[in-house]
């Protein structure tokens, strides 16, 4: 039986390539590696054309929706926050109609950290721009917290009821989107993890996973595409 593809969504930087400056689609290679040692072969998806997303799809049996700067808060009716790195629109617009896709395909999804935002806003949810201002402290900003995981998610038949997990971040979810449930919460209660309601695997984490040893995440999603 053939391994499912696995799409992952690229960064747009500049790249070098001797005394060559170019922007370019790039991508860590924990995400490859990791979709790799789960059973899927990985393919990089440059955020490019919107109106080809569901082509994507078409071809793809998974997706993961990688991380990177904020969302443009626009796409959510925030206005700017300076505090905030310089939003990316050309790759938000591609990721927004790519996740959209995704979701009216059925096709299983894996939303990491900006991918988590991403998911939020394609269903209509909206962002806490600065999570420090919510909640009056800068733990978040740390790598490394627990959180706690329903038990009856696929994220928790995934972790189990507890887990510690890495990644540090600033933005946070305000209002889920449609069809999005919270499953996973800092002690604060923050949101650290959704899913789709009724779709086969729809799954949006705010920490990074290919960052470290444990796959379980990884794992799960590509089983989803069998």
């Amino acid at each position: 039986m053939p391994r499912p593809l696995i799409g992952i969504t690229t960064y747009l930087e500049a790249a070098r390539w001797g005394t060559w400056v170019r922007e370019a689609a790039i991508s860590p290679q924990g995400y490859a590696i990791a979709v790799l040692k789960s059973g899927g072969v990985p393919v990089l998806v440059p955020p490019f054309s919107p109106s080809a997303a569901r082509d994507y799809m078409r071809g793809l049996d998974g997706l993961v929706l990688a991380g990177g700067v904020e969302v443009d808060p626009s796409l959510y009716g925030e206005a700017p926050d300076d505090r905030v790195d310089d939003p990316q629109p050309q790759r938000d617009r591609f990721e927004v109609e790519l996740a959209k896709a995704a979701v009216e395909a059925d096709k299983p999804i894996l939303a990491i950290s900006r991918g988590m935002h991403v998911l939020n806003v394609a269903q209509g949810g909206t962002l806490i721009s600065w999570l420090p201002d919510v909640v009056a402290h800068d733990r978040h900003a740390t790598k490394e917290h627990v959180i706690t995981v329903s038990v009856s998610s696929k994220l928790g038949k995934a972790l189990g009821d507890r887990a510690e997990v890495a990644g540090a971040h600033h933005q946070a979810v305000r209002r889920l989107g449609t069809g999005l449930i919270a499953v996973a919460w800092a002690d604060d209660q923050i949101v650290e993890g959704v899913e789709l309601q009724g779709h086969r695997f729809g799954v949006g984490i705010q920490w990074h996973p290919e960052r470290g040893g444990d796959l379980r995440v990884f794992e799960a999603l590509v089983e989803s595409c069998a």
